[in-house]
């Protein structure tokens, strides 16, 4: 686990993170064979952006606000095999795929949350591991609509 030295450190970690997942969502926008999927995943893009805008303004100012709201988990994702990215992902599979990587990017939030060595940069990893889990939950239900009531 990575060990850090100031709440910039924090931040910069968190950006990068957000920036990865929207070039992600962005490349599966780019190479979605339906405009439904393109529209879905554009627009987690375009959120995943202003997610990492949000943390440069928290890095620029030192100002946040946080939130103390409780996400719902339908763990849809927790029972689904995992698929591999390619270049021609099918709706579902690209579903699949978002959920995993929302997953795994609200357990390194936890996981840095409980390492943290203070309260503030606690809270902060919290927060970004709620705004992972709202991602997630998004993913489940867009699954649970489309693929599984098509089934």
């Amino acid at each position: 686990m990575e060990e850090f030295k100031s709440m910039n450190d924090v931040l910069e970690l968190a950006m990068e993170r957000e920036q990865n997942a929207a070039d992600f969502y962005s490349e599966l926008a780019r190479n979605a064979n339906s405009e439904t999927m393109k529209k879905t995943f554009a627009e987690f893009a375009n959120e995943e952006k202003g997610h990492k805008a949000r943390l440069q303004k928290i890095k620029e100012t030192g100002e946040y606000d946080l939130k103390d709201d409780e996400v719902l988990n339908l763990k849809l994702g927790d029972y689904l095999m995992p698929v591999k990215p390619s270049g021609d992902v099918s709706y579902q599979d690209a579903l699949i795929l978002a959920m995993k990587r929302e997953k795994a990017a609200y357990t390194l939030y936890m996981k840095l949350s409980e390492k943290a060595p203070t309260e503030n940069l606690k809270k902060v990893f919290m927060d970004l591991a709620n705004e992972e889990a709202k991602h997630k939950l998004r993913f489940e239900l867009e699954y649970d609509d489309v693929v599984y009531h098509e089934n």
